[in-house]
């Protein structure tokens, strides 16, 4: 097995502002998709999108959850990944998508988006201030658009390359931050900055998949000072609980609630992302009801 699976390391250029993130998910993004009745494009695009989310959240340092959102009009509705970290914790993933139709193997994400957007929510814990910004789809891959945001949003030169095959999918972050510790003139910086790209696009998909971390690192940067950080696990987590399942049907209020026992006997909901199912009978419904006025107008569900 590979010393880096399931696992984002951090790397560093030293003495200098470029800094970056590899990251590989493999047993993580199987037991995310493997519940989900996914074509293979749509499955690799999200495969990608978990990378990405997980790269993005190490290097904004978010204590809570970055979630990572594509709306469209077209065959594909929705593509939602979310990575939670914290201190000295596992990155903690889960990823869903809803589509209508029938959506072939070969069609990518970017085949099935129609009039889409891009939404970035950041929800730090400890009822700290969550941001949430519409990235426009510029680009032709997940990649793409999410260096735009990242140069927009941030101001932070950024170069994210990713891949998955269906079953692993690995990335790469390297981005060049404000160098506020004069290390180094403005014309270091920048030839560092650009070497080190044009290092870093040489990176093939296998080897992304493939080669162990610091194997990878020497075969790109053999020539650079990089320093590697001691690996962060990642792994599938899903949030869902019967609690949360009984709040989002509160919020229904009682005259739906009503209805769908009077209708059905029992209310069936299943977990989009681990494909849980919650089941409520009369019994439980009458207690929903009566509890319905302790909820909090607006609460918040995951």
């Amino acid at each position: 097995m590979k010393n880096n699976q399931d696992s984002l390391q951090r790397f560093v250029f030293e003495s200098s502002p470029v800094r970056g993130n590899l990251v590989n998910l493999t047993q993580t993004l199987q037991q995310a998709l493997n519940k989900q009745n996914l074509a293979t494009g749509l499955r690799k695009s999200l495969g990608e999108l978990m990378v990405a989310s997980t790269l993005l959240a190490a290097t904004l340092k978010i204590n809570g959850a970055l979630v990572l959102q594509i709306q469209s009009k077209g065959a594909l509705k929705l593509l939602v990944v979310e990575c939670s970290s914290g201190a000295g914790t596992a990155l903690k993933i889960r990823a869903t998508a809803k589509w209508s139709g029938e959506i072939k193997d070969q069609q990518s994400m970017f085949d099935l988006i129609e009039h889409g957007q891009f939404i970035i929510t950041l929800d730090p814990k400890d009822g700290g201030q969550a941001y949430q910004g519409i990235v426009p789809l510029e680009g032709d891959s997940i990649s793409a658009i999410l260096e735009n945001y990242m140069l927009r949003s941030e101001q932070i030169d950024t170069k994210i390359y990713l891949y998955c095959d269906g079953e692993s999918a690995a990335g790469m972050l390297i981005q060049k931050l404000p160098d506020t510790m004069n290390q180094m003139t403005q014309a270091q910086d920048a030839d560092l900055w650009n070497r080190v790209g044009h290092l870093a696009s040489t990176v093939t998909d296998d080897e992304l998949l493939h080669l162990p971390t610091e194997t990878l690192l020497t075969r790109l940067f053999v020539e650079e000072n990089v320093r590697l950080f001691e690996a962060t696990d990642t792994q599938f987590y899903c949030s869902c609980t019967h609690e949360s399942v009984a709040n989002m049907l509160r919020m229904l209020g009682h005259d739906e609630l009503t209805g769908i026992i009077e209708e059905r006997g029992i209310i069936e909901v299943n977990c989009d992302f681990c494909n849980a199912l919650y089941t409520f009978d009369k019994v439980d419904a009458a207690q929903l009801l009566a509890t319905e006025t302790l909820i909090p107008s607006n609460p918040k569900v995951h």
